[in-house]
Parts: structure tokens; sequence; C-alpha cells
């Protein structure tokens, strides 16, 4: 089993930048995929990036030129570097792992089998 565990969410005013973190531990051989995701209240749960295995990464639109998504192979730990935020980026976000392999990182949030526990962004105008 692969374990999840987000920090670094906080509150910051638009135009902020936050840095989130997910170190991953357990049978972290098993994981093919990675991505972080979000839910705004009264909202779906929206796909934001993923990596996969290999590097190949996929950016939502909403968040594409703003948000980078890195791997510290050494420390088990994926960060989300969030910049330019706006309002409309307050959410939950989760931090997701998976064992299916896509070679074109096209994955849709079913395809993730573990989740972390969220840690909560607010962006402020």
């Amino acid at each position: 089993q692969v374990q999840l565990v987000e920090s670094g969410g906080g509150l910051v005013q638009a135009g902020g930048s936050l840095r989130l973190s997910c170190a991953y531990s357990g049978s972290i051989f098993s994981i093919n995929g990675m991505g972080w995701h979000r839910q705004a209240p009264g909202k779906q749960r929206e796909l934001v990036v993923t990596i996969t295995r290999d590097g190949r990464i996929n950016y939502a639109d909403s968040v594409k030129g703003r948000f980078t998504i890195s791997r510290d192979n050494v420390k088990n730990t994926v960060y989300l570097q969030m910049d330019s935020l706006k309002p409309e980026d307050t959410a939950v976000y989760y931090c997701a792992a998976t064992n299916k392999r896509f070679l074109s990182g096209n994955y849709d949030l079913p395809d993730f089998e573990t989740w972390g526990q969220g840690t909560q962004v607010s962006v402020s105008s």
C-alpha cells in the first residue's frame, strides 16, 4: 500500500504563491503516476496536474503557466508550486497516486487509487 501526506496549504492574497508538498511512502515502486487535484466548496473534484513515473506532465488549462509540479525521488516527495494565485484557486488540494501506467500521462480522476487527506488553500481577493 501507498501512503500520502500533504502539507503546505494556507491563506494567501491573490497574486501570491504557495508550495504544497506530498510525501509518499509504503509500496512506492508500485506508483506509476501521481497527481494533484482539488475540490472547491460546492463543486466537483477536478484534476489539476499529473506526472508519470517517466516524468510526463499534464496540467489543467486553468493552471497552465501558474502551477508547477516537481518530484524529489530522494525525499519521496512531490511538490506543487502555485504562483499568481487567484481566488478561484481556493479549494482543498489532494495528492493522489496510481499504479496504472499510461504512457501519455492522460489520467482521469477515477484512475487514482490512493488519496491523501487534503490540505486547504484559500486565496483572498
